[in-house]
């Protein structure tokens, strides 16, 4: 697949052929849907918690006699039907995290990649880079290139400028290009690609995987 490459006013300066095995791989919906489900779990932190009738305090000594008393026994009034009591099938701290082969991770990327590509969702300039932080600059280049109502911007380094420019735009957001993902992928609707960060994407991504 060939696409225009243009500069960050919106003009051609080239074309690029983007990778065969990357931007039209088999578009596999199980597996960004498995993916993201994924991706959404770990980022849980599973920190809810409610103490059981051995963790609340007090409740040692046994609040009646056995017998005698027209009442039914009861051995503590920490009991989870007495006030103040522990509580029974609550939620209690645990991980939520799922496992994915890195292959298959992979493949999900690919997939989205695809569908982006397929849908012609992609945008490829010759770099993403401003002289300094200025939001204005960056609305006004992605308007330019037609980045469409909400926009992924792949950096392939870090670049301060870049970042801080885009940042207090509501419609976008900029990412390294290793730490591409499939939730931001799927979150957003055109995906930015400078020269770059398609070499970044290639060097992981490249490497058809037989499955």
């Amino acid at each position: 697949m060939e696409l225009e490459v243009k500069d960050l006013t919106g003009a051609k300066v080239g074309m690029v052929e983007l990778p065969a095995e990357i931007f039209e791989a088999p578009i596999r919906k199980d597996l960004m849907h498995q993916a993201l489900v994924r991706q959404q779990a770990n980022a849980r932190l599973g920190t809810h918690e409610t103490k059981g009738r051995g963790e609340v305090s007090g409740g040692g000594k046994k609040p009646f006699k056995q017998k005698g008393t027209g009442h039914a026994r009861q051995g503590s009034t920490r009991a989870p039907h007495w006030k103040g009591g522990g509580k029974v099938h609550t939620p209690h701290m645990h991980s939520h995290a799922l496992e994915m082969p890195r292959q298959m991770r992979r493949g999900a990327l690919r997939s989205a990649l695809s569908a982006k590509a397929s849908e012609g969702q992609i945008v490829v300039v010759d770099k993403f880079a401003f002289d300094a932080p200025k939001t204005k600059s960056a609305a006004q280049a992605l308007s330019a290139i037609g980045a469409g109502r909400s926009a992924l911007v792949v950096l392939p380094e870090k670049n301060e400028a870049a970042q801080k420019s885009v940042n207090n735009l509501s419609n976008a957001k900029t990412l390294h290009a290793k730490y591409l993902n499939i939730r931001d992928l799927l979150g957003y609707e055109t995906l930015v690609l400078p020269l770059a960060a398609l070499d970044v994407l290639k060097s992981y991504l490249g490497q058809e995987v037989a499955e």
